[in-house]
């Protein structure tokens, strides 16, 4: 081990990977992935979807533009820790307030650097997601294995990082009422929501079809977040009460809701897709998009027959679903992140879709 690297991560096959610390200096324990993005590092980090996991950035160079305040996709970074293979301490950058290694401190989550970042997503690649521990460099090898055998992914990741109690996003001269279902919101989805004169309502997961109608409307949001979509049912129970009733729209886990919610099912993927390079196609016109994507379960397009739902989208490198609709129930649903938040700007156009959905439905209660 050479001298300064004093953290290092154990994986679950054993393997270890020594590294400088920034950040806080906690052990730490989670699901690792890997985010094939190119920028956006803040966006990525206070997206609540990472809730549980470890990241690695497969871009070589982190932290060189520091962190803005406006920038944040949610109130504070949850995940599990950051593993890059250069951590820029200092940025360059006129927007910046903080620094990444500050904001990991006040957050404890730990972060790791000078990492072979390339070696070790191939071995996710080749291998799947799989434990991960970051701790001291001296912790003994047998007493990591046995920290990462013992740990089990929580189940409960949806109720950690969903609102308490509703929360409102005005706007300047609404023309609509939008109910989001907080499943892991990011914050851009409400602002591109409030650039369409939407005012949001966001609510719990958990919320009920009665607290729904009550807000009167007109259209039902089901956001992105972390884990496995069959961890809340409760939402699942919400779209099926629902259904037909307002208009509805689902990004990430909420496409995975509405899809079980429908009759579908959903799986486990051995990698995932993270990152804004996933060029994913619109069955119906054939157009092409790049998009943002931070997901590791996907919809079984086998499952969706006798749903009422169509696939409208596929993702170009390996086939898997991507979108789903029933115009008749005025429900549509993307995998990905049309929010765009770091980028690309390919898919903003499904807010306007959702837009004009709900000017043309109007409630059916």
């Amino acid at each position: 081990m050479e001298a300064g690297l004093s953290r290092k991560i154990v994986l679950e096959n054993g393997l270890e990977f020594y590294g400088a610390p920034f950040g806080a200096a906690v052990d730490s324990m989670g699901e690792i992935v890997f985010n094939t993005s190119m920028a956006g590092y803040q966006e990525i980090a206070s997206d609540p979807s990472y809730a549980g996991q470890m990241i690695v950035m497969t871009y070589p160079l982190i932290g060189n533009y520091g962190v803005t305040d406006e920038d944040f996709e949610s109130g504070r970074p949850i995940f599990e820790g950051f593993i890059v293979r250069e951590y820029n301490r200092i940025p360059s950058n006129f927007r910046y307030t903080r620094t990444l290694d500050e904001i990991l401190a006040e957050n404890g989550i730990p972060g790791i650097s000078g990492v072979d970042t390339r070696r070790l997503t191939r071995i996710i690649r080749d291998e799947g997601t799989q434990k991960v521990l970051m701790t001291d460099a001296g912790t003994p090898y047998d007493a990591c294995m046995e920290r990462l055998r013992g740990w089990r992914a929580p189940t409960d990741q949806v109720a950690r990082v969903s609102c308490k109690k509703p929360w409102h996003h005005r706007t300047a001269n609404p023309c609509l009422s939008v109910v989001a279902v907080d499943c892991g919101i990011k914050l851009s989805i409400v602002r591109k929501l409030g650039e369409r004169r939407c005012n949001v309502t966001v609510v719990p997961y958990d919320v009920t079809p009665e607290e729904v109608l009550a807000l009167g409307p007109d259209g039902l949001f089901l956001s992105n977040g972390p884990g496995d979509p069959k961890d809340v049912p409760q939402a699942a129970d919400l779209v099926r009460a629902l259904r037909g009733r307002l208009p509805m729209f689902g990004i990430c886990l909420g496409h995975q809701v509405i899809c079980l919610a429908c009759g579908g099912d959903t799986y486990k993927m051995k990698f995932g897709h993270r990152g804004g390079n996933h060029p994913v196609q619109d069955l119906a016109t054939g157009k092409i998009e790049m998009t943002s994507q931070n997901h590791g379960y996907a919809v079984r397009a086998e499952s969706l027959g006798g749903t009422g739902l169509a696939v409208t989208h596929r993702n170009l490198l390996d086939g898997t679903v991507e979108g789903a609709a029933c115009p008749g129930d005025r429900i549509f649903s993307v995998q990905y992140h049309p929010e765009s938040a770091p980028g690309p700007q390919d898919s903003a156009y499904l807010f306007d879709r959702f837009v004009e959905m709900m000017k043309e439905g109007g409630r059916n209660a």
